[in-house]
């Protein structure tokens, strides 16, 4: 069993969200879903967690009420190694109401806010020539969509 599993909190979108998830990533799918009994601060009967891996990580999904919204402080990073990968996420999670935000920052239709990153930038932003870094920084942060093809070329210079 994983040690710490995140909690995306919902208002009453929890299992959309991770079926919704489930089907942008490989290697994902819903593990279990729990109910509200009787007592309880929804109806009984409605969704109350749903846990859900995508990849190797376990997620979970509870259908808590308004209390509570999402926000930019938490995102999730996806790593991608090619433009193809960027592309194919960025359109995924965009689809049904997403919005695009800067520097490979979105927020999906649930508002829940995701990082889609090439591999390549990281490194280009730790390299030790400063100038190259500052290029590969200034290029990011025109950008919407990374796009790594402009990210080498500010980094050729």
């Amino acid at each position: 069993m994983q040690k710490i599993t995140p909690c995306l909190w919902f208002d009453d979108q929890g299992e959309e969200a991770a079926k919704f998830y489930v089907s942008i990533f490989k290697d994902s799918k819903i593990l279990e879903t729990s109910h509200y009994g009787d007592g309880a601060p929804m109806p009984k009967g409605t969704v109350m967690t749903v846990k859900f891996r995508l990849g190797d990580q376990e997620y979970l999904a509870l259908n808590g009420g308004p209390a509570f919204h999402f926000s930019e402080a938490v995102s999730l990073v996806i790593n991608c190694e090619t433009q193809a990968e960027v592309d194919h996420y960025w359109e995924k999670l965009l689809a049904g109401g997403g919005k695009e935000s800067v520097c490979g920052w979105l927020k999906d239709k649930f508002g829940f806010s995701w990082q889609v990153t090439p591999t390549l930038l990281p490194k280009l932003l730790m390299d030790k020539d400063e100038a190259k870094a500052n290029r590969v920084m200034q290029a990011m942060m025109k950008m919407v969509k990374i796009d790594i093809a402009t990210l080498k070329k500010a980094a050729e210079g």
